[in-house]
């Protein structure tokens, strides 16, 4: 068996990772990486590959930095060339990214069999291109590995499964979150930033924030009610605030007050991991560091106004603020009153315990 694996971005490539480490232990299958290029990402050398135990690319496009459109259609033609050349007995693809929707097309126009995994998920905002990307794909698929019930229940409240090119209805699949995998693979290689401003930082006793998404980004409203909570926060608590550059521009263009908050350089995955592991609780925008501070056991505050991980918010785990300085305010007060964490308080599976690469290999090896 030959799988075609659609590549964009380096949070695809560490959940990729965990199923190559898998797909590594069986003879009978040989897996083709497709690096697009979506996300140009400066971290992403060959030590990072090393580093984080994960293949390199056997094929890198080049192709990022361009609109919506101009993106996908390079990429569908490029990898279209690769799995004409290649001829894969499957094309899989990762979340939501236009690597997965240009990979989605390849496969449906070449009757090539899809594979998706992270299927199901929904935000029910449509004016996320992440969210069309993800809809589009879940359509065409010929498997649906998806990480949660909620996400089965998603799938099937839209009609699914749906018949095939093949004739064959859709398989779909609860096979838990390969981000766990990887969160349970990594905490061992886990490394504290080298980064000389915060000295002073105490083990579960900081905040780690991110800030990057563009709904908060770039409304200057939101991203000011934002900030004038987080100042009130750090006046409390040492807030840790990973920032990409263009975040930071924007934020000294509008003078926004951030003279409480320690701004460190973007991190690598293995030191997110460690700062993940060592704060007291996390506040972000971020889909994946949403759940993976339910890995590590830390409560989350969601500084958007939907998630497409609800059975978290459901559970207690994270708390959705918006942008809403209040809310974000009385969500930290909440987490404050937490004298000591509740020891069964993780013991839900909700994520498959660490087994979905084994599962979503199984499930490639069964299909038909």
């Amino acid at each position: 068996m030959k799988i075609l694996t659609i590549l964009g971005a380096r949070p695809q490539f560490i959940k990729a990772g965990s199923v190559s480490r898998e797909i590594a232990k069986y003879n009978n299958i040989t897996e083709i990486i497709v690096h697009t290029g979506q996300h140009y990402d400066a971290n992403m050398s060959d030590i990072f590959f090393e580093e984080m135990k994960i293949p390199k690319p056997d094929y890198y496009l080049g192709i990022g930095g361009k609109s919506h459109g101009a993106m996908t259609g390079q990429m569908i033609e490029k990898i279209e060339e690769v799995a004409l050349k290649e001829k894969p007995n499957w094309i899989m693809v990762y979340g939501d990214t236009n690597s997965t929707l240009a990979g989605a097309i390849v496969a449906s126009k070449l009757h090539i069999k899809l594979a998706h995994v992270e299927a199901g998920l929904r935000s029910y905002n449509m004016k996320m291109p992440e969210e069309v990307n993800r809809i589009l794909t879940d359509r065409v698929s010929d498997i649906l590995f998806c990480p949660t019930d909620t996400a089965v229940k998603n799938l099937e409240k839209e009609g699914f499964p749906f018949v095939t090119a093949s004739g064959n209805k859709q398989k779909i699949a609860n096979v838990g979150d390969v981000m766990q995998d990887g969160a349970m693979f990594y905490k061992q290689f886990a490394k504290k930033p080298p980064i000389t401003n915060y000295q002073s930082l105490i083990t579960n006793n900081y905040v780690l924030c991110t800030i990057h998404r563009a709904e908060n980004t770039d409304d200057e409203n939101r991203l000011r009610d934002i900030f004038e909570a987080l100042n009130e926060i750090a006046k409390e608590k040492q807030i840790i605030l990973p920032l990409h550059p263009r975040t930071k521009k924007i934020i000294q263009n509008l003078k926004l007050n951030i003279q409480n908050l320690t701004i460190i350089d973007p991190v690598g995955y293995l030191e997110m991991v460690w700062l993940i592991k060592n704060c007291s609780f996390v506040m972000t925008d971020s889909g994946g560091l949403q759940k993976e501070a339910y890995f590590f056991e830390k409560q989350c505050i969601t500084l958007r106004d939907e998630t497409e991980w609800v059975e978290l918010v459901e559970n207690g785990y994270n708390t959705l603020v918006g942008a809403d300085k209040d809310k974000i305010l009385q969500a930290f007060k909440d987490i404050r009153q937490l004298q000591s964490p509740i020891t069964n308080h993780y013991s839900l599976n909700l994520y498959g315990g660490g087994k979905a690469s084994s599962q979503i290999v199984k499930g490639l090896l069964h299909a038909r």
